[in-house]
């Protein structure tokens, strides 16, 4: 396997943006672009591909095994679905079930499936935070991603040169009272889902726990390609994430659902942020965590959700392009855009993604 690192040259960008230093909102459209953190369950949330593309998207679909409600089996058939419809619009992401963690015979089980999914197409592998904040062994202690039951899923992550999608632990905020959080999006998130609020579950591994066994795991394992889902769970600091960007050089991040952390310390130290995406721009991938059921979607209509993923995608690019002084929902106070060249947005917005997730350049869009 060849590790992806700052040093890797992306592919060469769309014409669009060979005679361009930046971008403005006039050039949305016409962009090449992925959202590569979204979900799509059911019939109903195919709005989000329909507007997808027509605003120049190509979708990265994951599977998330959070409950035996929704079977890891039913995501990817679903997304598998889709592809015979949309072969060059969108890609999916497997997991795996954590059903039977504690009986023989799972390991062999959860092998042959994601060895499956990895023939039917998948192009990287999803762990979520059930993996340090649900899930138990025999003992009854918290299992953490760095246990060992883990490493045969690793190597055949390694051998096959797929990608792990890491939501490893929780936003920092969720370990405060819902007062003292920093963003609108995490109060309204664990206000809605207080099993979460780890601030109210002081029996569980703390934050600091849930952050050094990703590392531990980064750190045994060089050769895995890793992607942080939600900035690696590092959303409050980018001094902090710039510090494990700097020691695990297999680690990349996705931007799902914490823009908004970003642009919250964009208001009082734009620099900082600035300088870090322009530092690490090879090492971010743009994605939203796009879902119907996401409490900040208001509308039930057909147009209502296509109109909401049509204005976050629009709300970022202004973020990313520009420097206009901006408001946004999920934010208190005004802060400005970060106006990126356009070489940096095409990093984050297309080439990371098909960097950090190589089978996506089988089908570039």
């Amino acid at each position: 396997m060849t590790l992806l690192t700052q040093c890797d040259s992306p592919k060469e960008t769309d014409d669009s943006s060979e005679s361009k230093e930046f971008y403005t909102m006039e050039d949305f459209q016409a962009v090449k672009k992925y959202d590569a953190h979204v979900h799509l369950w059911k019939e109903f949330d195919t709005l989000f591909l329909d507007q997808a593309l027509a605003d120049n998207f190509a979708l990265v679909n994951v599977s998330v095994y959070s409950s035996p409600t929704r079977s890891p089996e039913s995501q990817d058939n679903f997304s598998l679905q889709l592809l015979d419809k949309y072969p060059k619009d969108l890609a999916f992401i497997s997991t795996f079930s954590l059903e039977g963690f504690n009986e023989s015979d799972w390991t062999e089980k959860t092998l042959s499936y994601l060895q499956a999914a990895i023939d039917k197409g998948a192009v990287g592998v999803k762990v979520w935070k059930n993996i340090g904040l649900e899930l138990k062994n025999k003992d009854d202690e918290f299992v953490m991603i760095d246990d060992k039951a883990f490493e045969p899923i690793v190597k055949i992550l390694i051998d096959n040169n797929i990608p792990l999608l890491g939501h490893l632990g929780e936003p920092k905020n969720t370990w405060l009272p819902i007062e003292e959080m920093t963003v609108k999006g995490d109060r309204d998130y664990f206000s809605e889902n207080p099993k979460y609020h780890m601030y109210l579950h002081p029996e569980y591994p703390d934050y600091d726990a849930q952050m050094a066994a990703r590392d531990r795991l980064l750190e045994i394992n060089p050769n895995l390609n890793f992607v942080g889902a939600h900035l690696g769970s590092l959303e409050w600091s980018v001094d902090e994430l710039a510090k494990r960007l700097d020691k695990y050089p297999n680690m990349s991040v996705d931007l799902a659902e914490r823009i908004s952390h970003l642009q919250h310390q964009a208001v009082t130290n734009w620099l900082g942020v600035h300088d870090f995406l322009v530092k690490y721009q090879d090492r971010i991938i743009y994605g939203t965590d796009l879902r119907t059921s996401a409490s900040d979607i208001t509308g039930t209509t057909s147009d209502e959700i296509k109109n909401h993923a049509h204005e976050v995608w629009l709300r970022h690019w202004r973020f990313f392009v520009t420097d206009d002084e901006m408001e946004v929902p999920k934010v208190t106070r005004k802060f400005k855009g970060m106006k990126l060249p356009s070489s940096v947005v095409d990093k984050i917005y297309r080439t990371n993604a098909e960097k950090w997730f190589p089978r996506l350049n089988q089908k570039p869009i």
